[in-house]
């Protein structure tokens, strides 16, 4: 009898090789049941309330790992744009770039894969919750001198999403 083994160690596969938004409709399928029974048990406010926070820890988490792998380990706004090139993978964010310095990033996001997979899944109502509450949480890991500022998501209606991200003056 032949032995068949994975000759695959678990670092072969790092997080950043799966697309992001294949990592998020993975996460929604269980995402999606979990917060449905909460809703049963809790009711909607309490279990919107739980989930943000959950996914808000997540994303501090995540930020904090990508700085620490930063260059030199030294999280920059330069590093941090060319973190979107993660996000975007696939044709899953469509964005129109305003300005990229050294202080800011600017961009509208045109059409956003995220927002279309999460109402095809049925999850629409759950989906800023999932994804876009999760962009300006990742700063506070990544780094906290970054913040955004967004007054329209596509996730809520609008044609598209405001990204205006700023480097905080630093005394």
């Amino acid at each position: 009898m032949t032995q068949v083994t994975n000759k695959a160690s678990p670092q072969a596969l790092q997080p950043n090789d799966v697309p992001v938004l294949l990592k998020r409709m993975l996460q929604a399928q269980v995402i999606g049941p979990i917060h449905a029974e909460m809703v049963a048990a809790l009711g909607k406010d309490k279990a919107d309330a739980l989930l943000d926070a959950a996914i808000q820890k997540a994303a501090i988490a995540e930020g904090r790992s990508f700085a620490a792998a930063a260059p030199e380990g030294k999280p920059s706004m330069a590093h941090f744009q060319k973190l979107y090139e993660l996000w975007s993978r696939n044709g899953a964010l469509e964005i129109d770039l305003i300005a990229a310095t050294d202080s800011s990033f600017d961009f509208d996001v045109t059409r956003c894969r995220y927002a279309e997979t999460y109402k095809e899944m049925g999850l629409g109502h759950i989906g800023h919750l999932m994804s876009c509450n999760r962009d300006g949480t990742f700063c506070q890991g990544y780094d906290p001198n970054i913040v955004l500022e967004r007054k329209e998501t596509i996730m809520s209606g609008s044609r598209r999403c405001t990204f205006r991200y700023r480097a905080k003056e630093i005394a």
